[in-house]
């Protein structure tokens, strides 16, 4: 038996707290008022009769016992997460086909997910999944090849296409670790480095240009690499620096002990991933797999990614429908 005063709130809240070390921006990404985060925190920690954070700190930081009920904690949370997503799309027999396409920055943590929790339900169903640049899968939509991609939004789409937005992408400097010792200094820290592009035909390298256009930004052009893997290689083989996002970093795992991730120094923007389907699919299964696809999207990438990364607490986030 869970104990008095232990809530999944009070779990959501203290997980939030650990991350962010702020009262107010926990308050922001649970929607509850400051003293109502304050609050849970309270009963929580009465619940277990000790200390979970060091409130004489600001930012706040884990006591001891804080440290050791945090894992628990994420478990708890990371496995219901995954419950709740896994029985959201619960019946697609009635359909006869389905064919998704998925951005291939999901490739190593949600895509695999998404494809088991559909199989499952698709029980009666001819199923195709595949896996491309966002490009590719807008392509792919127009001729009607798919039924559905997930992929970057390109802030317009065609006529008869349903966009909804499902992840905040937002952008971020990868460099070699330990190049960047002043992170208020970050460009004189590079100076002796070039700067390395996506691939011009990408939409994320389209993106990037036009932000670094906005900004007034010119760097000399050099390297440019159609493959995301081989661009984090780059950056931690130290031959330069790049702009990306938290997903293009989360699947570079391999690459992951040789760079650094820091805010945009230039403008932060962002790029939204959204599910794209045709208007005259008038049924629930895109609104369904759209809320799959948010949840494993948090548990999947998003948690992970805030815990290594606190700098993108409240900026890398799921877009609610």
């Amino acid at each position: 038996m869970i104990m008095k005063g232990v809530t999944l709130r009070g779990l959501e809240v203290f997980a939030s707290l650990a991350k962010t070390g702020s009262v107010a921006q926990t308050a922001e990404l649970t929607g509850l008022s400051q003293p109502a985060v304050s609050q849970q925190l309270r009963n929580l920690e009465a619940a277990l009769g000790t200390d979970l954070v060091d409130h004489a700190r600001r930012p706040m930081r884990l006591t001891a016992a804080g440290r050791s009920f945090l894992e628990r904690t994420e478990t708890v949370l990371s496995e219901l997460r995954l419950a709740q997503s896994e029985l959201t799309v619960m019946d697609l027999t009635h359909l006869s086909t389905l064919s998704i396409g998925v951005i291939d920055d999901f490739d190593n943590d949600l895509t695999p997910r998404l494809a088991t929790v559909l199989a499952d339900s698709l029980t009666k169903s001819r199923f195709k999944l595949i896996t491309a640049s966002s490009h590719e899968l807008r392509d792919a939509m127009a001729e009607r090849e798919l039924h559905i991609a997930i992929a970057a939004s390109p802030g317009q789409v065609h006529e008869g296409i349903v966009e909804r937005p499902i992840i905040r992408d937002p952008f971020m400097l990868v460099a070699p670790r330990g190049i960047i010792t002043d992170p208020q200094a970050i460009m004189e820290q590079l100076a002796d480095l070039p700067f390395l592009r996506y691939a011009r035909d990408q939409l994320i390298s389209r993106q990037i240009e036009a932000h670094l256009a906005r900004q007034k930004l010119d760097f000399e052009e050099r390297f440019e690499i159609g493959s995301n893997p081989a661009l984090m290689a780059m950056v931690a083989r130290r031959i330069g620096w790049a702009i990306t996002t938290p997903l293009g970093y989360m699947r570079a795992v391999r690459f992951q002990d040789e760079i650094e991730a820091f805010p945009l120094p230039f403008g932060a923007f962002s790029r939204t991933i959204s599910l794209f389907s045709h208007a005259d699919w008038a049924d629930q299964v895109p609104r369904d797999v759209a809320q799959t696809l948010r949840r494993l999207a948090q548990t999947q990438i998003i948690d992970p990614c805030l815990t290594r990364m606190p700098f993108l607490v409240g900026k890398l986030r799921v877009i609610e429908a």
